[in-house]
């Protein structure tokens, strides 16, 4: 037969389903990008750590129903993988809550973006793995989108787009954490238990340095509400369920739109808008990101591949 009937048939097995986890993800995506809204609106109520402890201690308590016989059968490895991961995503959260007093929804999301281009960079200097040259491309356009996105006439960067781009490269740190502990036991009751520790930390520091109270108006509610259960668990969820029915390749590069639904959101509810380079800026860290993402050798192979194949009988 030939191979682009094969093709067909096989794509039509598989493309509903990939597609129906393409949109899921799209979704999640959809989702990440407002929590940057939903963190600005909780700090007009709470405190820094007291808005952690409760964003993830409720995701901890709605995931942990749903997936409560994980829980159950858990073992010290997997705990001891958790508390590691969650004082990373405890870190990473206070960083960017608190980066967010000092800059716009839009800054946050772009700069936090950065975190891609940063992996294989960690990955060069812990590792001795040297980045790929797409790597070093983006990680140059990037930079100069930074430039263009915070630098202000007196060139000088903000203490929140300082913080932003800290709180990217501690999550680098914890992509390439995760990805090594995620080996060695359940993935999901893993990501459920460093969502309960980023909650305990988050609980623990707000009792030493803030005052922590419940959510207490319309605002406050859905700020929380919005992070805990859409951000956090649906989010954590819904990517577990859609990462098993689509590629690496295609997640990255949803994910990618992540910082354009947070700008989005930002000028649709609060009316946050950019300077002219600020969207330069933007686009080009964006560019950035995606070129840092992009598979190009696998694509060229493949195209030499199906352009060697055309031709002949399967």
């Amino acid at each position: 037969m030939n191979r682009d009937k094969w093709s067909g048939v096989i794509s039509e097995v598989g493309s509903d389903t990939q597609l129906k986890a393409n949109f899921m993800m799209l979704i999640v995506t959809m989702l990440w990008g407002s929590s940057y809204l939903f963190m600005k609106m909780g700090l007009d109520s709470f405190q820094e750590f007291n808005l952690v402890a409760l964003r993830f201690g409720l995701a901890f308590i709605l995931a942990g129903a749903i997936f409560y016989k994980r829980l159950i059968r858990v073992d010290m490895r997997t705990f001891f993988y958790g508390f590691i991961l969650g004082t990373l995503l405890f870190l990473v959260m206070s960083v960017v809550t608190i980066g967010l007093k000092f800059t716009t929804i839009s800054n946050a999301g772009f700069l936090f973006s950065l975190s891609v281009v940063f992996v294989p960079l960690l990955l060069a200097v812990f590792f001795r793995k040297k980045p790929e040259k797409k790597v070093i491309l983006g990680v140059g356009i990037s930079m100069t989108g930074i430039a263009l996105l915070t630098l202000n006439q007196a060139l000088t960067i903000n203490l929140g787009d300082y913080l932003m781009i800290l709180g990217a490269l501690l999550y680098a740190l914890q992509i390439i954490v995760t990805g090594t502990l995620t080996k060695h036991v359940d993935s999901i009751t893993l990501g459920i238990l460093q969502l309960g520790v980023a909650a305990a930390w988050g609980l623990l520091f707000s009792l030493f340095f803030e005052n922590p109270h419940l959510p207490s108006t319309t605002e406050s509610w859905v700020s929380i509400i919005g992070l805990s259960v859409l951000c956090s668990a649906v989010g954590f969820i819904g990517q577990a369920v859609a990462q098993k029915h689509t590629t690496p390749t295609h997640t990255g590069l949803i994910f990618s739109l992540e910082p354009v639904f947070a700008a989005l959101f930002a000028f649709m509810f609060i009316g946050e808008t950019l300077p002219a380079k600020g969207y330069a800026g933007a686009a080009l860290i964006l560019i950035g990101v995606l070129l840092a993402k992009i598979p190009v050798k696998k694509l060229l192979i493949r195209r030499r591949f199906n352009q060697t194949v055309d031709g002949s009988k399967v």
